[in-house]
């Protein structure tokens, strides 16, 4: 990263969530943030809770012209970005079998081609700082699980394009690191259980005979472990130190179920893995 004595961080996604713990925290060590909002609400909330150091901007990353506008402002105020945070992303659960093309490519549109364009948008500012881009990713995206596919498959996409970037981007002193974390408690329990109710919900009455107990018991489970996940203020604290830690790591797991699952897809066996899949999915 620059010796400037003004540090620029740019954050996806750093309106709420982890996104938004990130934001504060790395305001509080003294990074400039700019980043990305959903709602105007969180605008003014960041605002006011960083005393100004957290700047806003609702855009939509899956629209192209809207993120290099952005990009274009954000880089007109500043000599360069120290770091590139790529968190924004959307979870769409559920049974592949009942999951609607839609659904699925609006995952990858978020999740895989929205880093594309926040990274390429901003790597002029990113060459010049010699900074660094965190990816953040989820460890299904290496150890996929029943329900979470097009999460998995779409954030493990972003992790082949983060692998490459790393080399392709290495002779200019940029450097990217992979961020996977486990369970986290952010909306907590009662928001989660209530999310999964409306899938239940909105499941046809076919739906719900193939897929309805089993995706049940796995919605008690992901909450279950939600609830005892980490906060999304130690995960950001956690995903700071490693964008700060030297020399940049490739890959960091946060939360110790992250690290676990890492663990089991190093040790154990296809047959191994694929039972405890069926185990967390609710389907053993």
């Amino acid at each position: 990263m620059s010796a400037d004595i003004e540090r620029v961080a740019v954050v996806t996604g750093a309106g709420s969530g982890l996104g938004r713990e990130i934001s504060l925290g790395l305001a509080a060590r003294g990074y400039r943030v700019f980043g990305t909002a959903f709602a105007t609400a969180e605008v003014a909330e960041l605002d006011a809770a960083s005393g100004g150091a957290v700047r806003l901007e609702v855009v939509d990353i899956v629209d192209s012209a809207a993120v290099g506008a952005w990009a274009e402002s954000v880089q007109d105020e500043v000599a360069g970005v120290d770091l590139l945070m790529s968190n924004a992303g959307i979870l769409t659960p559920g049974p592949i079998e009942l999951l609607s093309i839609d659904d699925v490519r609006r995952e990858f549109e978020v999740n895989t081609f929205g880093p594309l364009r926040v990274v390429n948008a901003f790597l002029p500012s990113l060459r010049a700082a010699r900074g660094r881009i965190v990816q953040i990713s989820t460890i299904t995206a290496t150890v996929p699980l029943p329900f979470n596919a097009a999460s998995g498959a779409s954030k493990a996409a972003a992790e082949v394009f983060a692998d490459v970037y790393r080399a392709e981007l290495k002779q200019f002193g940029i450097d990217v690191t992979i961020v996977s974390p486990g369970s986290m408690l952010t909306g907590g329990p009662a928001k989660s259980a209530a999310a999964f109710e409306r899938l239940l919900s909105a499941m046809t009455p076919q739906g719900r005979e193939l897929y309805g107990a089993p995706f049940a018991r796995f919605a008690e489970q992901f909450n279950a472990n939600q609830g005892k996940g980490i906060t999304a203020t130690d995960a950001a604290t956690q995903v700071i130190e490693v964008a700060e830690e030297q020399p940049a790591p490739s890959r960091r797991t946060v939360g110790p179920d992250a690290a676990a699952l890492l663990q089991a897809s190093k040790t154990m066996t296809d047959d191994e893995l694929d039972a405890l899949r069926l185990q967390l999915g609710g389907l053993a």
